[in-house]
């Protein structure tokens, strides 16, 4: 299982604070965001696996937590 977290305006968006999913079949995050669960999240949102920010192609374990946040802005 994977731990997803979603952070902020995402909570609201994506309709949780924490979800429990299972190990997407590619074992990547571009797989896990496939999930239908996600089709609202934004191209530019980041993404962190195990606290660590990574790139969508990032290889996934079982186990894993993943961090979905809007992109920081400010002046």
């Amino acid at each position: 299982m994977i731990s997803v977290l979603a952070f902020a305006r995402y909570r609201s968006l994506l309709g949780f604070e924490r979800l429990e999913v299972k190990m997407p079949e590619t074992g990547t995050v571009l797989g896990l965001l496939a999930d239908p669960r996600f089709s609202d999240l934004p191209k530019d949102a980041l993404v962190a696996v195990n606290q660590a920010f990574v790139k969508p192609d990032a290889e996934l374990m079982d186990g894993d937590e993943v961090a979905l946040m809007p992109p920081v802005s400010g002046g």
